[in-house]
């Protein structure tokens, strides 16, 4: 489950902007190449955010993969660099160096790195299935990289191309014979792109990459964190039978075996694994040619109805439904507990939208549906056992469900009787049509009765929740509908619940869970997200859910106050302030003011980004101090002069981070290239640290750039006017301006709604037009279902490895 902040502005009444009367035939403009994705990015990889910025590894990644479906690629490895690039390589057949016949002058992996929907995609006789089928991947990585390296080894041959924001600054050429082959793409996102961030989480990648090991048997998919020295190596012979097993791994099965399933009919193959759990919450992943179809699709309906009708006909064969010997199960009681993987290869798949979440080939649904059904059925009669347990939970299930239903309709009528189906505690809004309401989720009476006052009453409904509801992970449905709370949500909401849910009858079409920022507000925010995506997973797929962000900081000076939504926003705020009383000294005793400093301020922020994205493996200050004194010029070719130059780093950190002791400096042996590096150990709090410092790799020309452009424009050392203080860093200078700005300023940083009064909840969580909600979304299904089981689920050792594996990357803990 992802969680995308975004600017909702939703007020009714607020008109369209009136149409001007400058529209004429030149106001058409026409993007040529891969202007269009630069312009409009989030069009082609969905967000310029976190999720947008993997979505990149995972375009390239894709074709790799489908070099291992076409049978030629067994090894696929995903390096992430020190500088904060990501390299894909497999050992596929390598793009086609050769010129192209329509485009003589244009080799065609020149071709398929610049064109949009080029590529081997479109020829049937060089992948019989493929999931990229818009031939517009690596071309959009290409666009929306700072810089991209080419490498491919084909026939005998090693071919380089460069190219800088979709454009070629390099012709292909060749650089040596060799035995290997496969092709190599290594960027760098651009940051004039994905400004929120450009470092990659390793733990992101990893489970994607996992997912596709699992679709993929014997497939070696490695990924390399250089910058913490890390390497996950994914490869599972038992491919989706596996998948199920690491799905399960937090639940309790009712069988030991993972049942599997495969077929192939009319050039379509066909896999499914399943295995029941103790669990009341079903789970199926299906998959189109290792492409995640997150709605489902005919492949998903014909394994449903194969499964209905095989179990419902053993039960009935065996006399297992005594009650009455006409007695059928649902397909839903059948499923509760499932944990299931379905997995089609398809040569011509037919998706319905750009984003390929559901599947449309109609002839799928019979042949799925034909391959389970007939080996199912065997699977059962082979494990008598397994198939009783089996039938017995949907039956446990289905009289569950039964009560279930009662309990509505007893429910139905008495709201019949009193005239009103809502809960009284709702403070419903005044606007009637849905599209315009919006229904807050308010942690407590006290928070709820500031956020009833507070609000626009004409579209804004508040519901307030009175301590914690139940966690549904651990509930059956009936027990989960007579919680209180539950049902005041469901009765608010208006489109039923599980199975019954009708999308089209919610009464209000954005909801907002609003909690404190505290442990029990985040556990509530857990509680309310496990329900809606076990019970009304159509409500998340539909983008109505949200989280509401209160500000985070309130920034008062005298009788002025203003609030600031998160940290970057608190930086920007300094930033601005601190540049207006900051003078500088440069060496020769010259002043630098807030007039010369401020066109530096990108420059530094992105050189901080660049450090920061390192941290986790070496020490930012010491390549700070180091760049300050020349580093990046230095004579790596003298080790003597590298030596004496090396000399004033202690000092330089010790001005950067009087908490930061250097150890030792040691000149390391020449390599290769006959360069030396320094080695340098520092001890901060009891933990020693070790960087490297040498001559930057070719791949780091623009960081390269950047560092010139800083010593050019701003030369250290400098000093701060009226205290001496020193500075010997870019980096230190930014936290200087930082720090200096907080003078004069009380801030205070928010913990809950509680410490906000009516106006004050208005004017920072829930006006529309200076509010920000973070936007609730299943980017990996796969991803979510396996965190919910583990952090909500009965099984206690996989919580507890999550806790202590995370416990380090905890901030701001509430205890």
């Amino acid at each position: 489950m992802e969680l995308r902040r975004e600017i909702i502005s939703m007020d009714p009444n607020t008109d369209p902007a009136p149409q001007g009367d400058g529209y004429t035939s030149d106001s058409i403009t026409v993007l040529e190449g891969l202007e269009a994705v630069r312009i409009r990015p989030a069009m082609y990889i969905g967000s310029t955010g976190p999720q947008g910025l993997h979505h990149l590894v995972y375009e390239v990644v894709d074709n790799s993969i489908d070099e291992a479906l076409a049978g030629y690629c067994d090894n696929i490895l995903v390096t992430l660099h020190q500088d904060g690039s990501c390299a894909v390589e497999d050992n596929g057949r390598g793009i086609p160096t050769e010129p192209h016949s329509k485009f003589p002058d244009k080799s065609a992996a020149e071709i398929v790195m610049t064109v949009l929907h080029a590529g081997g995609k479109f020829d049937k006789g060089s992948y019989k299935v493929s999931g990229g089928l818009h031939g517009v991947g690596v071309s959009c990585v290409n666009a929306l990289s700072e810089w991209v390296k080419l490498d491919i080894w084909r026939n005998g041959s090693h071919h380089t191309q460069r190219f800088t924001r979709g454009a070629p600054t390099t012709k292909l050429q060749a650089d040596g014979e060799t035995e290997k082959r496969g092709t190599r793409v290594q960027f760098m996102p651009d940051d004039q792109i994905f400004k929120e961030t450009t470092t990659f989480t390793r733990e992101i990648l990893a489970r994607r990459l996992q997912e596709l090991a699992f679709l993929n048997p014997g497939l070696k998919i490695t990924l390399r964190d250089e910058r913490d020295d890390v390497t996950e190596e994914f490869q599972y012979e038992g491919g989706i039978r596996s998948f199920v097993e690491h799905l399960n791994q937090a639940r309790s099965g009712l069988h030991k075996e993972v049942v599997f399933v495969s077929g192939e009919r009319d050039d379509v193959i066909a896999e499914v694994a399943l295995q029941w759990t103790s669990a009341y919450s079903s789970t199926i992943l299906s998959f189109v040619n290792n492409i995640n179809t997150i709605d489902g699709g005919t492949h998903v309906s014909g394994f449903k109805a194969a499964l209905t009708r095989t179990v419902n006909g053993y039960a009935a064969e065996k006399g297992l439904l005594k009650s009455n010997k006409n007695e059928t199960i649902s397909g839903d009681d059948i499923r509760e507990g499932l944990t299931c993987v379905v997995s089609v290869k398809v040569p011509e798949p037919q998706f319905e939208g750009q984003t390929k979440g559901k599947l449309g080939n109609s002839e799928v649904k019979g042949l799925v549906e034909g391959i389970v059904a007939e080996r199912l059925a065997d699977f059962l009669n082979e494990h008598p056992r397994m198939a009783k347990s089996v039938i017995q939970k949907a039956v446990e299930a289905s009289r569950a469900r039964e009560a279930a239903r009662r309990a509505r309709d007893l429910a139905r009528r008495k709201s019949a009787l009193e005239g009103s189906d809502l809960p009284g505690k709702l403070a419903d809004c005044q606007e009637k049509d849905p599209t315009k309401c919006e229904l807050y989720l308010v942690e407590g009476d006290s928070a709820g009765g500031s956020a009833k006052q507070g609000r626009d009453r004409r579209y804004q409904a508040i519901l307030p929740l009175r301590g914690k509801i139940l966690n549904v992970e651990k509930a059956r449905f009936d027990k989960m509908l007579a919680n209180e709370e539950i049902r005041t949500i469901i009765s608010a909401l208006g489109a039923g619940i599980g199975p019954e849910f009708n999308a089209e009858k919610l009464r209000y079409h954005r909801l907002i869970i609003m909690t404190d920022a505290d442990v029990d507000g985040s556990h509530i925010r857990t509680l309310l997200l496990t329900f809606f995506f076990r019970q009304m997973p159509e409500l998340v797929k539909g983008g109505h859910l949200y989280i509401a962000q209160p500000p985070l900081y309130k920034v008062k000076r005298g009788k002025s106050e203003r609030y600031l939504k998160d940290d970057t926003q608190l930086e920007e705020f300094l930033l601005e302030r601190g540049l207006r009383s900051l003078v500088l000294q440069d060496g020769t005793g010259a002043q630098i003011n807030n007039e010369m400093l401020g066109g530096q301020l990108d420059l530094l922020r992105r050189y901080t980004r660049r450090l920061d994205a390192v941290s986790r493996r070496f020490v930012p200050e010491v390549m700070d101090a180091w760049y300050g004194l020349g580093g990046l010029t230095a004579p790596y070719d003298d080790a003597q002069a590298l030596q004496a130059m090396s000399e004033g780093l202690g000092s330089a950190l010790e001005s950067l981070a009087p908490n930061l002791h250097l150890t030792a400096v040691e000149v390391l042996p020449p390599e290769a290239d006959g360069t030396h590096r320094l080695e340098v150990l520092t001890l901060r709090d009891g933990s020693e640290r070790r960087t490297i410092l040498g001559p930057l790799p070719p791949e780091s020309v623009a960081f390269g750039e950047l560092v010139t452009e800083l010593t050019n424009k701003l030369p250290l050392p400098v000093v701060l006017a009226g205290s001496g203080q020193q500075i010997c860093g870019w980096r230190q200078l930014l936290q200087v301006v930082l720090q200096g700005a907080r003078k004069g300023y009380e801030i205070q940083r928010y913990k809950g709604l509680g410490e906000m009064n009516a106006d004050q909840l208005w004017e920072t969580t829930m006006d529309p037009s200076r509010r920000t909600l973070v936007k609730v979304q299943v980017e990996n299904p796969a991803q979510a279902d396996e965190i919910f089981s583990v952090l909500m689920g009965d099984a206690v050792n996989p919580r507890r490895n999550f806790i202590q594996n995370n416990a380090l990357n905890v901030r701001n803990l509430d205890v």
